[in-house]
């Protein structure tokens, strides 16, 4: 992990962080949110910042394996560390039918005894830095007015581009954002949808996020290809098995490539779903479900395929992109949201010109016929590495706490 040589943070007081959110990793749960917890990692690494990370969790009873993700949630440790990090997983009530509503209150209310405990310890933190506006944003929001701290959101995605669409989710975003001492979009593309909500400009900076160049690195192509049996042009998909990430137009754009098989790396509630569909079509011989992979093995599969398809409705800032484009494998990929801000030379990739399965068929063959060195797409990957994000962080919280005196 590259360090932050910031010769100012040497003469500057530690900033200490809380960051919340519930989309944050766990030892039940290691892939969920890790964006987060990666960003966390290389702004501790700078030695100018420390935090506790707050990831509340849905309260459920049973842990048995026959209530699927719902007893991960149970599972799930009230304390750990992680990478370093203390974690605290305080329960809050998780209403059917209301959750949507009631949610940022709930969730304010289950963190709250949580830092004051916290702070009856110690560590009475600057600033608390929260991820997702809705519902955590928002709880955020609510915590910073009972403690009299500043507070910052950072926008992922859905967050933006789908709540908002509902009335009362709005209405709290908006407020939020309003309270927020900054508000951080991870896209230019994401900002201006920020904009589109009525939020101040001038409240919003963007930060985009980078990749672990050391975790995802070029592998032994040849060798791994032979150890997965991969004698043909392969295509990867990653990403939770639900229609907007698209793995569905994947599996039908192999009945126009006869001799493409694809890889699918992911968990979700439209698995059987999909087996299905390669089945009636007729490719289920050339699909390999991989199911749920951790991130510390995901280079393996990036750098043993020929290209990552991504056919996602709607993104923020897909970390996928660059961790493939980091193994040395270009990516073929809609163009929503953050994603050309991504894609911006040959070397990356190729723009789907349609989210279609024909768009997926067109993307591939433009890609073949002008497939980049492996070693140029890992060049262009090399320029997202997490040190401006950082360096960006650390001069907003500073800028945060001096305006507080």
């Amino acid at each position: 992990m590259a360090i932050i040589a910031a010769a100012e943070s040497h003469a500057s007081p530690m900033i200490k962080l809380l960051t919340f959110s519930s989309l944050y990793p766990s030892s039940v749960r290691p892939n969920h949110g890790i964006f987060v917890e990666t960003r966390l990692r290389y702004l501790m690494a700078s030695g100018a910042v420390q935090s506790v990370a707050l990831a509340p969790v849905p309260w459920f009873p049973f842990k048995g394996e026959r209530f699927g993700d719902y007893a991960k949630f149970a599972r799930t440790p009230r304390e750990e560390i992680r990478n370093g990090i203390r974690v605290l997983h305080p329960r809050y009530p998780l209403i059917p039918r209301f959750g949507m509503t009631t949610a940022p209150a709930l969730l304010a209310a289950a963190a709250l005894p949580a830092v004051r405990r916290l702070i009856r310890e110690g560590y009475d933190f600057d600033v608390i830095d929260a991820h997702y506006f809705y519902p955590d944003g928002v709880a955020a929001a609510i915590l910073a007015k009972k403690l009299n701290k500043p507070f910052t959101v950072t926008a992922r995605g859905t967050d933006i581009n789908v709540l908002p669409h509902y009335a009362l989710p709005r209405a709290m975003i908006r407020w939020a954002a309003a309270q927020a001492a900054v508000n951080i979009a991870v896209s230019q593309a994401l900002k201006n949808a920020m904009l589109k909500l009525g939020i101040d400009s001038g409240r919003i900076i963007v930060l985009r996020n980078g990749v672990d160049l050391d975790r995802f690195q070029p592998i032994d192509r040849a060798t791994r290809r032979r150890e997965l049996g991969l004698d043909t042009f392969t295509l990867l998909s990653v990403g939770n098995l639900i229609p907007g990430k698209g793995h569905h137009l994947s599996i039908q754009a192999l009945t126009l490539m006869p001799e493409v098989r694809l890889l699918i790396a992911g968990v979700g509630a439209k698995r059987r779903a999909y087996e299905q569909l390669a089945h009636e079509l007729g490719v289920a011989g050339r699909v390999v479900f991989l199911g749920d992979i951790p991130q510390v093995e995901l280079k393996n599969y990036y750098g043993a395929a020929d290209v990552l398809v991504l056919a996602s409705e709607r993104e923020g800032w897909p970390n996928v992109l660059l961790e493939s484009m980091a193994c040395g494998t270009p990516v073929i990929a809609t163009k929503v949201s953050g994603i050309p801000e991504i894609m911006a030379a040959p070397e990356a990739g190729v723009l789907m010109d349609e989210r279609t399965p024909l768009g997926v068929v067109r993307g591939v063959e433009r890609l073949r016929a002008h497939y980049p060195e492996h070693a140029a797409t890992r060049t262009y990957a090399e320029q997202f590495s997490w040190d401006d994000t950082t360096n960006g962080q650390l001069a907003l919280f500073r800028r945060v706490l001096a305006e507080r005196g």
